[in-house]
């Protein structure tokens, strides 16, 4: 975005007010700031919506950038004086760092060390890894996609093992205290980056970390193979290894496949588990949704932008329902507790999927959700009619249904027109909104500070 020069000063003391604070109570005034370079912070305890933002001002108090929060998380001091110039030189040093990444310079912190620890205190030397393939593993025990994950990577390192392959895991840990890292490391049969050791600050950001769990594959070579294998694993276990283009395009194969032959029995229906869940334990036989349009809704009662989004879904539910009654909504739930869920739900008209039902993963998987909130649009047939229906909710509201291909082209349409004129509508701004957010979160979410459970992300 395009902006004016805007002196420091002039903007500080608008309305003749010319005095800063500090958090000790101590007066600054306005004129003490010249010739320094200085970032507006905004932030609210109270929203996570648009904030924090870091404007920054260079030292003749002309407008810098906007994206100093970006810059802080991704280069911290290092980053200052945050020019042009800086952030590239920055940017090709990280670059040239990746050309000729090593396993000892991705895990060591040197002089300091060069080891990693075993889960009994053991020091282990890095260099006995060289020449293996290693999976890093970034976690955190409270978030309960890590704890159900987990110990199916568990199962999978054993079997390797078992097989005799030459594969290892090392525990990346982003818990904030030492006893939580100990007795997540505890149930653990790999090694471990030590607790509060410099390299885990640099390494979210290095791998573009933007959900938890996170496993990073680096090859024998010490390079990067894969960003993150996490729903490999979950989906096709011990089939995905070694994790090679190959492979990835095999399963990749199978994934499409799979959604070439889907039903709702065959996505919603597991041994017993044949049933959603409606309001007063009212159980809803998968068998009477079949035929039906539905939309699957990941939410979660903590992510802003969910809230935000939760009461225009209800307001076009009810609308399309009174139309539609072949017509219904299923929440699928991302909340960490069940006490979070049974709130949120409370606030919901449709169905939903029991809270930590074994089917969510299967589910999350075929519509491949990788934030929320999300809406997934399933037709009559059990098909998947658009993976993107939220945006279609945001700009028609209950017009959306069907929510088909001749919907969203409309949709396109209609915005490719309004965008001509030189002021656009607010429905456009909208779009245009969800649009720019989905490309961030896409390509910028761990430099915006965002850390991820799964598909719920929080601040960092």
């Amino acid at each position: 975005m395009a902006h004016n020069s805007t002196g420091l000063i002039s903007v500080l003391e608008t309305n003749g007010a010319d005095v800063l604070l500090r958090s000790n109570g101590n007066q600054v005034t306005s004129s003490e700031l010249e010739g320094k370079i200085v970032g507006l912070y905004f932030a609210a305890s109270s929203s996570e919506i648009y904030v924090p933002l870091l404007v920054l001002f260079n030292a003749k108090g002309d407008f810098l950038r906007s994206d100093g929060v970006l810059l802080v998380f991704q280069f911290g001091a290092t980053g200052y004086p945050f020019t042009s110039e800086r952030i590239k030189q920055l940017e090709e040093e990280e670059e040239s760092q990746k050309k000729n990444q090593t396993l000892k310079s991705v895990l060591a912190t040197p002089p300091d060390r060069d080891f990693l620890i075993s889960s009994d205190g053991k020091e282990v030397p890095i260099s006995e890894l060289e020449g293996k393939m290693v999976g890093l593993y970034m976690s955190l025990g409270s978030f309960r996609s890590c704890q159900n994950f987990t110990p199916k990577l568990v199962d999978f390192y054993k079997c390797l093992k078992e097989k005799g392959e030459s594969f290892e895991i090392v525990y990346v840990s982003f818990e904030d205290d030492k006893e939580s890292f100990e007795k997540d490391f505890t149930n653990m049969p790999w090694l471990a980056i030590p607790f509060g050791d410099k390299a885990l600050q640099k390494l979210p950001q290095y791998f573009m970390l933007n959900a938890l769990p996170t496993l990073v594959i680096l090859g024998p070579d010490g390079k990067t193979l894969n960003l993150n294998v996490r729903e490999y694993i979950g989906e096709f276990g011990i089939q995905a290894y070694p994790f090679s283009t190959e492979k990835i395009a095999e399963l990749e194969e199978l994934r499409e496949a799979r959604r070439e032959s889907l039903t709702l029995e065959s996505l919603l229906v597991s041994g017993e588990l044949d049933f959603v869940i409606g309001k007063d334990d009212l159980k809803v036989s998968v068998s009477e949704l079949v035929g039906k349009t539905l939309l699957f809704y990941f939410s979660r009662l903590t992510c802003p932008p969910c809230r935000e989004f939760t009461p225009k879904l209800v307001k076009a539910y009810h609308e399309i329902k009174a139309m539609h009654p072949d017509f219904e909504v299923i929440f699928v739930s991302s909340d960490n507790d069940e006490g979070s869920f049974d709130q949120y739900y409370a606030e919901m008209p449709w169905l939903a999927l029991p809270y930590d039902d074994k089917r969510e993963t299967l589910i999350k998987h075929t519509f491949e959700i990788n934030g929320i909130p999300h809406l997934t649009a399933i037709g009559p047939d059990g098909k998947i009619i658009c993976n993107e229906a939220k945006e279609l909710v945001m700009f028609f509201g209950s017009d959306a249904y069907p929510f088909d291909e001749d919907r969203k082209k409309e949709m396109d349409s209609r915005i490719k027109e309004m965008s001509k004129e030189k002021e656009l509508p607010e429905k456009v701004r909208e779009k245009e909104n969800v649009d720019n957010a989905k490309s961030d979160a896409e390509g910028q979410a761990d430099n915006e500070g965002w850390i991820c459970d799964g598909n719920v992300c929080y601040k960092a």
